[in-house]
């Protein structure tokens, strides 16, 4: 296998020529002969504005064909991509610029402006724009670029992208992602799941996270499949989709949501061969049913920015609701004890550890957080808890309890927590995630108010509205005279979750 990724792809995209690539709602197609060509427009594009070997090209933008584009060209040059959550405020964006130091930003055309501030205030070079209908600067720029057919040398463990991830400190942490890690996985997930050329994937999840980019995109480039490709999810054109689709990757609220729906039936989902499910746990309530209502059960799986994907129940075999499967080969998993960190034995619970060619190289100019969360043997601590049945199948039972999945979004709690706690009406605040049945967990504060202060539910959530993205932002508010502590000082936050459980409880 080839050390540069994009070489990998390149291979399969000259061999499907005219065969769709990505197909949109509205009619727009990309070969992969059109979409190799465009990828070589835009390397020589961003070559001249200045991105070099290494440099990271950081890029906040809505979804689109393009974007995916310039992924590739970013690889064929042997730069880094960062794509950034659509949903991150400016003052969210100016930290990771300042951090990451990207040779190019590049935004939405109606946020050129902003993106200018930000970029002049850290010290970014250059912004260049990329709109959901092949517009904006980068994409004018390219169709006067003469086609680039030179593809970088990288080695294995070359950075080919960062993806960062919020710790719980509230600092996000810059996960540095190689050649080798990407390429490994994708085929090991092809492997896995029997993709082909032949394969149409219904593509409705966000690409600036693994699950959008790496497991999606990355499996179709690898198989030289189609992307059926649409902005956003959407319940009436996922159904629209679904008979001439072959697989969709979504989050347990897609399924939730499809399930809602009495239009989902087995005829609909006839020429299916695949659902899969991740980026939140996926309820036994929720597999069951699925099974039942289109003779499909769902593929689950268990991945992490810093590893892509670890396991998968099995494509031929027993797919267990409430497990995240099998490791995938070369991957290894282990269940240690939390405080000893000694193997514990089948059936036990303890800290979940994995190694493999998918697990990153580090965080970002964060030696002292890498060296404690990767170890010298290459195994990283995942922080999840978890454990394994006598027949190998992983069932996470719980993870780092201060951790909000909503929706498939990851929130920790600290960085909701600083905003809310520097509001002048505010003594202290707790953010936990509470039960909800369409996104899993929602998440909800907690507030110790100033003894006199009026202060409000809706004060609080304007109050974030500006400075978090939507999906931080707690869906309520609760106000009490103090939090919950043990004798060492700490915040009970189970007591809380305890309390609340039941307040999106439907019915």
């Amino acid at each position: 296998m080839s050390h540069n990724l994009f070489e990998s792809f390149a291979e399969r995209m000259a061999a499907r020529g005219d065969a769709d690539f990505i197909v949109t709602r509205d009619g727009r197609r990309y070969s992969y002969a059109q979409a190799l060509e465009a990828s070589a427009r835009l390397a020589s594009t961003l070559t001249s504005l200045g991105v070099e070997r290494g440099d990271r090209v950081a890029v906040q933008v809505d979804k689109s064909p393009e974007a995916i584009l310039l992924y590739l060209a970013c690889l064929r040059i042997g730069g880094a991509y960062l794509p950034l959550n659509t949903g991150y405020t400016s003052t969210e964006i100016a930290y990771f610029l300042g951090d990451a130091e990207p040779a190019l930003f590049v935004c939405r055309p109606n946020a050129a402006d902003e993106a200018e501030r930000v970029a002049a205030e850290t010290g970014c070079p250059r912004v260049v724009t990329l709109g959901t209908e092949g517009d904006g600067s980068l994409m004018e720029m390219a169709e006067q670029a003469e086609p680039s057919d030179a593809i970088e040398a990288r080695a294995e463990n070359d950075l080919a992208a960062i993806l960062y991830t919020s710790g719980t400190t509230g600092r996000s942490k810059g996960a540095m992602l190689t050649h080798g890690n990407l390429a490994s996985n994708a085929q090991a997930l092809v492997d896995a799941w029997r993709f082909d050329a032949n394969d149409r994937l219904i593509h409705a999840l966000p690409i600036f996270h693994t699950h959008g980019l790496f497991v999606a995109c990355n499996v179709v480039l690898m198989a030289g499949a189609a992307m059926l490709f649409m902005p956003k999810f959407d319940i009436d054109a996922i159904l629209e989709e679904i008979p001439r689709g072959t697989a969709l990757m979504g989050v347990p609220t897609y399924y939730t949501r499809l399930l809602a729906d009495e239009r989902l039936t087995p005829d609909l989902a006839r020429h299916m061969r695949l659902f899969t499910s991740g980026s939140a746990p996926l309820t036994a309530e929720t597999h069951t049913e699925f099974e039942r209502r289109t003779g499909h059960a769902i593929l689950e799986r268990y991945g992490m920015t810093e590893t892509s994907m670890n396991t998968s129940n099995p494509y031929d075999g027993k797919r267990i609701a409430g497990t995240v499967g099998l490791p995938l080969p070369g991957v290894e998993i282990h269940v240690v004890d939390r405080e000893t960190g000694a193997a514990l034995p089948t059936g036990e619970t303890g800290m979940l550890k994995v190694r493999g060619p998918n697990v990153f190289i580090g965080y970002w100019r964060m030696p002292d957080k890498t060296a404690e969360e990767l170890g010298e043997d290459g195994f990283f601590i995942t922080g999840d808890l978890a454990k394994i049945d006598e027949h190998g199948y992983v069932q996470i039972v719980g993870r780092d309890k201060d951790l909000v999945i909503s929706g498939g979004y990851n929130v920790y709690p600290k960085e909701v927590e600083q905003e809310i706690d520097a509001m002048d009406a505010v003594v202290e605040s707790a953010v936990i995630g509470v039960p909800h049945p369409d996104l899993g967990e929602c998440v909800t504060a907690v507030v110790v108010p100033q003894s006199g202060a009026a202060i409000d539910e809706q004060q609080v959530i304007d109050a974030l509205t500006d400075r978090l993205a939507r999906y931080k932002q707690p869906k309520r508010v609760f106000f009490v005279d103090e939090l919950p502590r043990n004798t060492m000082g700490k915040v009970q936050k189970n007591q809380l979750r305890e309390r609340f459980n039941a307040i999106y409880r439907k019915g």
